[in-house]
């Protein structure tokens, strides 16, 4: 059974940090990409992270280069997250894609939410003062 449980949210003062983590179960990580999204009220659900387990590739999205960094250690995934604005407030998911045995050969940079087929429960990250 494939599980994903985010934690780590919380309130935080702009400028901040955060880590948050997936903890995932009942599948093989190596051949999946794991994807750090978000979803704001009143917004569509974006990406804002993804990392193909296989050899570490990651791409971020514009509003999270340079200030988040996503990482994995065994079966967790980690967002950590710097220099946070109150923009960057949101319920975060963690998301699974399975890429298969060729999973070298799938691309990750142009994948949208739709494309991952498993997700955790979300936890709130709100930045404030």
């Amino acid at each position: 059974q494939v599980k994903l449980v985010e934690s780590g949210g919380g309130l935080v003062q702009p400028g901040g940090s955060l880590r948050l983590s997936c903890a995932a179960s009942g599948f093989a990580l190596d051949t999946s990409a794991i994807g750090w999204f978000r979803q704001a009220p009143g917004k569509e659900r974006e990406g804002v992270s993804y990392m193909r387990i296989g050899d570490g590739s990651t791409v971020y999205a514009d509003s999270a280069e340079g200030r988040f960094t996503i990482s994995r250690d065994k079966n967790t995934v980690y967002l950590q997250m710097n220099s946070l604005k109150p923009e960057d407030t949101a319920v975060y998911y963690c998301a699974r894609r399975f890429l298969g045995t060729n999973w070298y050969r799938v691309p990750i940079r142009s994948l949208s939410p739709t494309d991952f087929g498993s997700w955790g429960q979300g936890t709130q990250v709100t930045v404030s003062s």
